[in-house]
């Protein structure tokens, strides 16, 4: 049988563990730390041996030229006396400086090549240090050593640190504190501007898209963090519009749809020809209604989305407009259609996208179309460097409380926007994206033919010698 004994299951271990955070600082301040000053006594060593082998022959130099008389003293007091007692005179000699004296074999006694030519010619030689003073005494086989020239450098001192040594681990202790002191106070608010951009990162990762990273306190992380917040605005207003664009659209496509479907069914059940043609009208003209409505809600997906560039060309503006209304004009039946330029000069050239503004005057033109009853009128104006282009109606208009709301996409007013006249609410707001790509922007207001005026507005190319 096997089961579980709670008695002999080990209780589980706690372990102390600093808060992630934390953990994160100190070992970004370690890392950056050990870094700063590896690298800064890395620096301080190869000055420090350049320095000191730039001003060895200097310092060599001096050292012989500071130590030849008492060398020559020593020399012939040396000679005065039997070679047997000069390791006795060396003694008492040395009891009279402050540094020590020997006499050594000149097998023993290595130096740098360079020094030992300078030994074996009879001159002073100085070890690699500079502490410590080499003669070769006349002909004889035998040198004489002077050093260390520096009493704390005596092997006898059995002081474990000397003076410099601990002049060196004060000098370098207060440095490594001070950069510590340094390093933490730098690294301290540029691990919060971090954190704050990781914890904003992985909110917007976990589909948080309303979050945003805090004002930076390094300037350093300023733009990183700007750049960010504005990334996430635009992916929120990406999704949002997507979210708004397919549920209209799935709400739009249930109405030809429905009217398809009834209209399949009753084509089943009669064989009467003219209500068989009527039946096959109806679903035409609901498949029209469905293309149109997919293409229109691709036409404002692409402009909300992408914010194409535009490619701005300067165009003769009446001809262009002219040749607007004229594509248009056959969908009005027998509605009239007028255009007046009158206010322009005949000259007038305005900066506009050849590819994209089309879309903005046709679709403020349908708009008419749909909503007049007699009379459509298009007329311009010239305002302050700017063109103006009026579309107004004789239909019933716009309150004016709703004026602002007809561009926002898939919007039907109550009034204007009912069932019967179509459309989806997208050719106005289409064509208030479009204006605000070329720095300008569309207008509802009331016409003076009594309907609704929409006005189209942005910078034109100035005309020389006109004044508006």
């Amino acid at each position: 049988m096997t089961g579980s004994n709670p008695v002999s299951q080990a209780a589980p271990k706690r372990r102390f563990s600093l808060p992630a955070g934390s953990y994160r600082l100190s070992k970004l301040f370690f890392n950056f730390y050990l870094l700063t000053m590896g690298s800064f006594v890395a620096i301080a060593i190869v000055a420090d041996f350049v320095i000191t082998t730039a001003l060895r022959d200097i310092s060599d130099d001096y050292t012989r030229r500071f130590m030849q008389g008492t060398v020559s003293m020593i020399e012939e007091d040396l000679f005065r006396q039997r070679r047997s007692d000069w390791p006795k005179r060396i003694k008492t000699l040395g009891e009279r400086f402050n540094y020590k004296l020997a006499i050594a074999e000149r097998e023993g006694i290595r130096l740098h090549p360079n020094q030992s030519v300078l030994l074996d010619a009879g001159e002073l030689a100085v070890s690699i240090d500079g502490e410590i003073v080499y003669h070769r005494l006349k002909n004889t086989a035998q040198i004489l050593v002077i050093g260390p020239l520096s009493p704390d450098r005596d092997p006898d001192n059995r002081r474990f640190f000397t003076l410099e040594m601990r002049i060196r681990i004060l000098t370098w202790g207060l440095i490594g504190f001070f950069l510590a002191i340094a390093v933490w106070l730098w690294v301290r608010p540029v691990y919060r501007d971090l954190e704050a951009l990781r914890q904003t990162a992985r909110a917007l990762g976990e589909g948080d898209f309303s979050a945003r990273a805090p004002a930076a306190r390094n300037t350093s992380f300023k733009l990183l963090a700007e750049t960010l917040n504005a990334m996430a605005e635009r992916v929120q207003r990406l999704i949002a519009t997507q979210k708004e664009l397919s549920s209209a659209i799935s709400h739009e496509l249930r109405t030809p749809i429905a009217r398809m479907r009834f209209a399949l069914e009753m084509l089943a059940e009669t064989d009467v020809r003219e209500e068989r043609e009527r039946l096959w009208q109806m679903m035409e003209a609901d498949l029209d209604e469905l293309d149109n409505l997919i293409d229109s809600s691709l036409t404002y997906a692409r402009f909300e989305r992408e914010q194409p560039e535009l490619h701005l060309a300067t165009t003769d503006f009446i001809p262009w407009l002219e040749e607007q209304v004229d594509d248009i004009r056959i969908l009005g039946g027998k509605l009239s259609l007028t255009l007046d330029t009158s206010t322009l000069p005949k000259s007038l050239r305005v900066e506009l996208d050849r590819k994209s503004m089309p879309f903005a005057v046709r679709n403020l033109l349908r708009n008419a179309i749909k909503y007049a009853q007699h009379h459509i009128a298009v007329s311009t104006e010239l305002r302050e460097g700017r063109i103006l282009v009026h579309v107004d109606d004789d239909g019933i208009g716009i309150p004016p409380e709703d004026r602002e709301n007809v561009f926002s996409a898939f919007t039907r007013l109550d009034r204007s926007r009912d069932r019967t006249t179509g459309g989806y609410g997208l050719g106005l707001a289409i064509a208030r994206l479009v204006l605000e790509l070329h720095g300008g922007h569309a207008t509802a207001h009331e016409s003076p033919l009594g309907g609704a005026r929409f006005t189209l507005e942005w910078p034109a190319q100035p005309v020389p010698g006109h004044r508006s």
